[in-house]
This record gives structure tokens, sequence and C-alpha cells, in this order.
């Protein structure tokens, strides 16, 4: 029999998703209701998860991750960083709609301050649909936050048995169990047994600790499509928005019809970031950065590079000599 008091401490902070979804019979995999169950709920339909850890659990919220906002990324970033704080906690599972994913594993990755395990999960399939994903990846998620090897790799996202960097993940598929991928792969897997492909890097830049105030700056993305003129992006500016990323064709190529427009906004201090619409593939900087001032996404998605932004115009305002310019380089990869 498992001596629980030896097993270690992990924090599970809930947020809604799929993983706690609902729909009327097991065979509805679409349509059904997002956030029904709450935290002790899904511990219930994974009891095994008790023979790996010592589960304390938090719900800050239950919702649809899409409609998380960055006021809720501030109310998780202050209780995952009182959770690895806690020298009793020995990580954090974080369960979140697959929707925003990404883009709440990228803000976590840049501003929370520990060596402990946070690992992200979620599920494709509601918790009520006949072979729901939610369970297992839990489970795996529980298994990855509680092993030492997990230390020293920032934030983490178990998911179909597959275990991806937070820095760089991108939803790739609307449907599919596998729906995330790494912008270098995965880093580890959980069957048949839980382990890494390489030892712990050390980890891309990250902001001291943010003191953000109320909000976040307001940063928009912008898509650009054949044709389209740059009258959003200046609209976007005139409405308050502190930075812009532009969704552009292929690896970030601007139109001379937006030329003009992105050297105007970077004169005005509204830092402009040239992102893909590709699902995958880095933007990397080029001459037209150099030329014009603008940013180059690195190894994130349009949406990633935003939060990024974000965070960076945050850290400008509150941290005397902050270059932000220099930051958003280093945490993209973007590196000439």
């Amino acid at each position: 029999m498992t001596d629980t008091q030896t097993l270690p401490r992990i924090m599970l902070i809930a947020t809604g998703g799929t993983i706690a979804g609902a729909a009327g019979s097991a065979t509805e995999v679409s349509g059904y209701a997002v956030g029904g169950l709450g935290a002790e709920a899904l511990l219930a339909a994974v009891p095994q998860v008790g023979d790996v850890a010592r589960i304390e659990a938090r719900q800050p919220f239950n919702i649809d991750s899409k409609d998380m906002t960055p006021d809720h990324w501030l109310i998780l970033a202050a209780m995952v960083q009182a959770a690895a704080d806690d020298p009793a906690i020995a990580g954090i599972v974080i369960t979140h709609g697959t929707d925003t994913m990404e883009e709440t594993a990228t803000w976590l990755d840049l501003v929370i301050d520990t060596d402990k395990p946070v690992v992200m999960t979620g599920a494709m399939r509601p918790a009520t649909a006949l072979s729901a994903d939610g369970p297992m990846n839990l489970f795996d998620a529980v298994r990855c936050a509680a092993a030492p090897h997990s230390r020293h790799r920032g934030v983490l996202l178990c998911f179909g048995e597959t275990i991806l960097r937070g820095f760089g993940v991108r939803k790739r598929d609307t449907q599919r169990l596998e729906a995330f991928a790494g912008v270098h792969g995965a880093i580890g897997r959980t069957r048949p047994r839980l382990e890494y492909f390489s030892p712990a890097t050390p980890r891309h830049a990250r902001l001291p600790r943010l003191d953000c105030g109320e909000a976040l700056p307001r940063v928009e993305v912008i898509q650009a499509g054949a044709g389209t003129p740059p009258d959003l992006m200046r609209m976007a500016a005139d409405h308050g928005a502190a930075g812009i990323v532009i969704a552009l064709p292929g690896n970030g190529g601007v139109a001379e019809t937006w030329t003009d427009a992105i050297a105007e906004l970077v004169q005005r201090g509204i830092p402009v970031v040239r992102a893909s619409r590709c699902g995958q593939g880095d933007v990397s900087p080029s001459d037209f950065d150099r030329q014009y001032g603008s940013l180059a996404a690195g190894v994130f998605s349009a949406a990633a590079a935003r939060v990024v932004l974000m965070a960076a115009l945050a850290a400008r305002k509150t941290q005397p000599g902050f270059d932000l310019n220099a930051f958003f380089i280093s945490a993209s990869g973007a590196e000439a």
C-alpha cells in the first residue's frame, strides 16, 4: 500500500474548458456545455492520481477558454506563483480549455518565476464522451508535475501522451486528440514510461516578477490577406492599441502598401510585430525590420506573439531601462 504522506504535494488549478464539459449523450463531442464540472469532479473521475500525489485543488474560474481574458491571466499567474513559492508544493497542474491554451502557456512561461514543474493539460472531448481523453491527460499531467526530472523546464503541456514546451506551442487541429504541436517537436512522452528526450536546458528570456497593475496593455492582431489595406492597423492604434501584431502571408512578407503604415506606427512608439498566418515555421528578422523598425515573431504564432508583446509593454511601463526590442527578440528566439 502507498504511504500517501511520502507522495509529492501537487496543486491542481482548474479553470474550465472541455475537460470539464458535459454533453447530452456519450456520443456527442460537439455542442456540449463547457466548464460544467469543478475540480473535485475532475479528480473523482481519476482516483488513481491518489497513488501518484497528494492533490490540493483550487478553482479560480470555470469558463470556456475562448472567454479567457488578460484579467484571467493575471489572476492565474498570481495563484500559480503563490503555489510555486510554497515550499510544500512540488508542482502545479493547470486544467484549461484548448482554444487559447497556447496563449495562457506563453503568458505563464514568461512571468512565472520557479524551477518547479508547471504543467498544463485539457481535453478535446467532454468528460461525458465515450473514450473521453481528459481523465488520462489529467493523470499524466499529475505524473509529469510530480516527477523530479520535470523541473527546470519552464511551463509544460502534457496532452495525448506527449510532453511539449509551453514556449512556442500551437494548437494545430480543431478535432483530433493530438491537437498540439511544439515548435521544436515533443520534448518527452508519458508512455510506455514518463521520460524526456534530452536534459533540461536553460530557459529563454523571462521577465522579472511583473507588477502589471490593473490591466495589461492592449495589443491587437491584424490579419493581412492578398490586397488587404492597412486601415485596420491604423484604426487599432488610433483606438488605444499599444502594439500591433500582423498575421502575414508566408514567412511574414509585407506588401508594399503596408510599408508606410508600419513605419508610421513605429515612429509613434507603437511596436509592430511581423508574424505568419501559417500553422508552423519561424518568422526571422529581415532587412525590412532593420529598415522600418518592426519586430519578427520568431517561433511564436500571431496569438502567442501578442501575449509576449503585451507582457513586454507592461514591463516597459514599470521597469526603468527595460529594452522591449531586445527582450522580444530574445524571448521569441528570433535572433538575427
